[in-house]
Parts: C-alpha cells; sequence; structure tokens
C-alpha cells in the first residue's frame, strides 16, 4: 500500500505560480538594477556564489535533518535504484547531449548562430551534462516525497565518481588532450553542499531528539518546511536577476541553447524512472533516482567553462543557460513524478 501523500501547504500548492512570478521579477530586477546584482554576483570564492550557497544551505538542511543516518547502512536494499542512476548520469547523459548538441546546433538552428561560437556552445552543453548535481536534488527528492537516505547516499557516491571521471568524460567528448578542471570550485562546492550541511544537521538533529524526541523533531521540520521554499524561490530571483542583462540582449540564443537542453531533461528523467518501474524500484527511490538522474551541477560547469574557454565565450553562456532553465524543468519533472505515481506503484503490483 502508498504512503498517503502530506497535505500540500500554500507554497507548494501554488509553486508554479510563485516560481513563474520570481523569474520575471528576477529578470526585471536584474534589468533595471545591474549594479546591485552585479555586485551580489562578484561575492564568490572560487567561482562558488556565497548569497546563493547561503540560499542552498537554508533549502537543504531542513531536508537533511530528515535522514535518519542511523538507517544509511540499509541504504544497500536500494542497489538497483542507485545502479539506475549511476547508469544514466554517467553513460548516458554526457553522450546523449553531444548527440542533442549536434543535431541542434551543428543543423537544425545553425543559420541562427554565429558560426564562430557553435564549437563554444557545443562545449558549454557538454560540460553541463557531465556532472551531476550535487545541492538541488534535495531539494527535488524532497518535493517528491523520496527517500532521504537513499538521496544523500547517490550524491555522495556520485561525487566520488566526479573526482576521478569528470575530467576524463569531457576531454573524451570535447577532443581536448587535457582539460583543466577547476579543483577548487569543486572541493569548494562538495563542502559546502554536502559535509558542512551534513555535518550542521547531524548534530542540530541530535539536539533536537534529545531536548523532545520525535514530537520535537517534527515540529520544527513542520516550521521549516515554508523556509526551504522561499530560499528556493529567492535564489531563482538571484540566479535571473544575475542574467537579466543577457536574457534581453540574447533571446533567441538562449532559446535555442534550451531545446537541447530541455530535451535532455525530459528524456535522462524518462529513462531513469522508466528503467526503475522496469526493476520493480520503490517510487520512494525511483522519484529521486529520476531527478538525480537529470540534473547538472551548475557551479562546475560554469567555472569550467570559465576557466577553458573564458568568461564571455558562447561555453559560459551554454551553462548559464542550463542554470536558467534548471529549477523551473525540475520543478516540472517533479510535477510528473508525483502525479504519475499511481501508475508506478499499479505497474509494481502488477508486476509482484
Amino acid at each position: 500500500m502508498s504512503e498517503a501523500a502530506p497535505r500540500m501547504g500554500l507554497f507548494e500548492r501554488y509553486l508554479t505560480l510563485w516560481v513563474g512570478l520570481c523569474i520575471v521579477a528576477g529578470t526585471g530586477l536584474g534589468h533595471i538594477l545591474p549594479d546591485a546584482f552585479e555586485s551580489l554576483s562578484r561575492m564568490e570564492v572560487a567561482k562558488v556564489n556565497l548569497p546563493v550557497a547561503a540560499l542552498i544551505w537554508l533549502m537543504i538542511i531542513p531536508m537533511l535533518l530528515k535522514v535518519d543516518f542511523s538507517a544509511m547502512r540499509e541504504v544497500g536494499s536500494h542497489w538497483r535504484g542507485i545502479g539506475v542512476t549511476l547508469f544514466v548520469n554517467w553513460a548516458v547523459k554526457p553522450f546523449s547531449m553531444a548527440l542533442l548538441g549536434w543535431i541542434f546546433l551543428r543543423h537544425v538552428f545553425t543559420n541562427w548562430l554565429p558560426p564562430e561560437q557553435i564549437d563554444s556552445y557545443m562545449a558549454g552543453l557538454i560540460l553541463l551534462a557531465a556532472a551531476p548535481c550535487t545541492a538541488m536534488v534535495f531539494v527535488w527528492s524532497n518535493l517528491c516525497r523520496g527517500d532521504a537516505n537513499f538521496t544523500l547516499s547517490q550524491v555522495a557516491l556520485n561525487d566520488a565518481i566526479m573526482v576521478v571521471a569528470f575530467a576524463p568524460l569531457v576531454a573524451l567528448l570535447l577532443g581536448l588532450s587535457s582539460i583543466t578542471v577547476p579543483w577548487d570550485t569543486l572541493v569548494l562546492s562538495v563542502g559546502l553542499y554536502i559535509l558542512v550541511p551534513v555535518a550542521v544537521s547531524i548534530l542540530l538533529r541530535r539536539r533536537l531528539l534529545a531536548a523532545g524526541g520525535q514530537p520535537r523533531l517534527e515540529a520544527i521540520l513542520t516550521h521549516l518546511g515554508p523556509l526551504s521554499l522561499i530560499a528556493l524561490l529567492a535564489m531563482l530571483v538571484l540566479l535571473f536577476g544575475f542574467q537579466g542583462q543577457q536574457l534581453i540582449e540574447h533571446p533567441l540564443i538562449i532559446a535555442i541553447l534550451a531545446v537541447p537542453i530541455l530535451i535532455q531533461v525530459y528524456f535522462n528523467s524518462g529513462l531513469a524512472y522508466l528503467l526503475n518501474r522496469r526493476l520493480g524500484v520503490a517510487h520512494c527511490v525511483a522519484g529521486p533516482s529520476a531527478l538525480i538522474g537529470t540534473s547538472n551541477f551548475f557551479e562546475l560547469a560554469v567555472a569550467t567553462a570559465a576557466a577553458l574557454f573564458g568568461v564571455h565565450s558562447g561555453a559560459a553562456l551554454a551553462t548559464v543557460v542550463g542554470v536558467l532553465i534548471e529549477v523551473p524543468v525540475m520543478l516540472s519533472v517533479v510535477r510528473i513524478v508525483n502525479r504519475s505515481r499511481p501508475w508506478y506503484e499499479q505497474g509494481l503490483a502488477e508486476s509482484d
């Protein structure tokens, strides 16, 4: 029997509306107040923007508080979901993006793009697809009521693989003899988005349980729930504000670059979701597996593009497009995963 869905709050129920308003507000404010957003964008260390990092903390720490770390040893029972995610992340996603980029940038839309930048746009798309997301997947997993222990384990495993596989994979697809990986960005991002939030959440969870047991923890989680979504919406305003000028000055190029990214998201998430269903994986694992399988580590992609090709290159612009559409598109995938849950679980019941 499937677990009853919790009643959605005001923010969750109208999340699509809030997202749309924040995109419009961010784009408009970025165009009206470019100096203010430029100042905020310069607040970074190793290409990691500190205001965005702080908002991501506000999003993921309440979600990590739900993780029962003593149950992490049971994550091995989800080996099929982990296998599906690894397969999609590392054997499908980078190569499918290279194919989609070749189809759309070199053929379908080639006449609408500056010829000297096509190779650079291609590189940006590949960089975007070659690194699985580290932080935002906690948000997506929470919104689809995913297994928090599975999500944390999968992200940690992807991070370990990324350290050794990112550079060779990108070098292979870009045809480069060597690639300069911004290790400071990679290490800092893993520390900021995984190690520190996990440590904070472990300590805070223990204190809450010691102070008032499970009821105290549940009460705090209920109060923190809206904070996570408010931080998500504030981050949208920031991201679109940072690129307000670009959106208005290059709308056609941005729309063209968005096409392969959109197809990539729906193809990979759908593939992971269907493979999990075929293998009899529980929905609470299949949901985050599909979302982890398609989302991107945009900080690393943007930093690598800037290091290899320059901050004003087509590659950098392509990775920024990925940043801009990541949140609204992934929210649509969350919606599909949630709405299809009865169909998914019916298939599991029929296969028993």
